[in-house]
């Protein structure tokens, strides 16, 4: 993408209505505008990212057996009112009326309308288990929507459901994701702390969110400091839950030996049983042709909350740190002038066939503001083609986690693992 073709344009100062960190550089970088309280648009920067992120998590979801699927984004209430929650989910739940007075909802969670489809399509013990997703808008009337993205009225959640026989092998499909949501969470550069939960009115008897430490995370957390020390991938679901943690009012003060911080919680899975499928007459049969209930539980993930968990976590007072599978671009080409400019032109040529999302800045600018707004856009390698090339024939690639700065001629430049970067 060249940028005289993008749409963006970099703010100097942070809004004032921004009050945190990820809030002030989704505006300042052009990645996000609001069109309402809580509720924004996504313009092209964070629309890349925000991809970028639904595809990592696509990808683990699909690892494990899960199918993809879409469900509508509004709701009859019938369902609802079947399964008792209509009247208990509160004003956070939009309710609608169509033309023919039907009574409608924009969807906060799809667990009835999941119940309901499953039970057209499976009727036998040897359909389980059954996993699917959907990655999907979702509106919940927050009283008071703030920090941007990170509490919207409006935002974008990866919900998973998953079906099985019994208790036992529903508990082997909750730890199947937990595992997968680590493996996620890793690729996307962060380390999830995973706390144990109340169920709250999904219901259930089994449930953790995935926090990621910040300083400016809602949750207090307390933890044991392998959580983080330590690659949990290597070790096991009782392994790793027996590990202490906890948020807000849960945490034991008498304990001692664990670390206090903040989280932002971008995770949240739940085992709930048969709390939906038997109110919602959901049937199966057994080996035995007797009809049984199936044990259900779901997975959600926060994709646009994401987004702006990852800026508080990598970032400085130049703007947001990406990173490489994260970013918008990868590499951003510089010229300091016009007499680089077809050169740099035929150098993101070059790298275009071997990265998928390079940027070239032929703007007409001045070197520090171009360099600023890659800093700022939070790319993770600036490519400059200037007063080093001009006496050197070399290129100054600039690594924007470290700020290493490399001095590199065309040939080396063909080798340089752009790949190798960690914020």
């Amino acid at each position: 993408m060249r940028f005289s073709n993008l749409l963006f344009n970099s703010l100097k100062e942070s809004p004032k209505e921004a009050k945190i960190v990820s809030h002030q550089l989704m505006l300042r970088s052009s990645m996000i505008q609001q069109h309402t309280s809580g509720i924004y648009t996504w313009l092209p920067l964070g629309f890349k990212v925000l991809k970028n992120i639904e595809e990592i998590v696509r990808s683990n979801q699909d690892q494990i057996g899960c199918n993809e699927m879409l469900m509508s984004t509004i709701q009859s209430s019938d369902l609802w009112t079947k399964s008792g929650r209509y009247a208990d989910y509160g004003k956070e739940m939009l309710r609608i009326k169509d033309r023919h007075d039907n009574e409608l909802l924009y969807g906060p969670t799809n667990e009835e309308v999941i119940t309901d489809l499953f039970s057209n399509y499976v009727n036998s013990y040897k359909g389980l288990p059954k996993y699917v997703y959907h990655i999907q808008w979702k509106f919940r009337d927050e009283i008071r929507p703030r920090f941007g993205v990170m509490r919207g009225r409006e935002f974008l959640m990866k919900d998973a459901y998953s079906f099985d026989l019994d208790h036992d092998k529903a508990v082997k499909t909750y730890q199947t994701f937990f595992m997968c949501y680590l493996k996620t969470f890793k690729e996307l550069g962060l380390q999830p702390i995973p706390v144990k939960a109340a169920t709250g009115a999904i219901g259930g008897d089994l449930s953790h969110e995935f926090q990621i430490l910040a300083k400016t995370g809602e949750s207090e957390l307390a933890y044991d400091p392998e959580l983080v020390s330590q690659d949990l991938l290597e070790k096991s679901f009782d392994e790793i839950t027996s590990m202490y943690s906890a948020s807000d009012e849960m945490i034991d003060k008498s304990k001692s030996n664990v670390v206090i911080g903040r989280g932002i919680e971008v995770g949240h899975i739940f085992n709930f049983g048969t709390k939906y499928s038997e109110p919602l007459e959901c049937y199966v049969l057994n080996n035995e042709g007797k009809k049984v209930t199936p044990y259900m539980g779901s997975y959600g993930i926060g994709v646009s909350r994401l987004t702006a968990a990852i800026i508080e976590a990598f970032h400085d007072d130049k703007g947001i740190k990406w990173p490489f599978n994260i970013s918008p671009f990868k590499i951003n080409i510089i010229s300091s002038n016009d007499k680089f400019i077809d050169i740099a032109g035929e150098l993101y040529d070059t790298l275009s066939k071997k990265y998928i999302n390079i940027s070239f800045d032929d703007r007409d600018l001045s070197l520090g503001r171009k360099i600023k707004d890659s800093e700022l856009i939070g790319i993770p390698w600036s490519l400059i083609i200037g007063k080093n090339f001009d006496e050197k024939n070399e290129f100054e690639v600039i690594n924007r986690s470290s700020g290493e700065k490399f001095f590199v001629n065309k040939q080396e430049l063909e080798n340089f693992q752009f790949e190798q970067y960690t914020p």
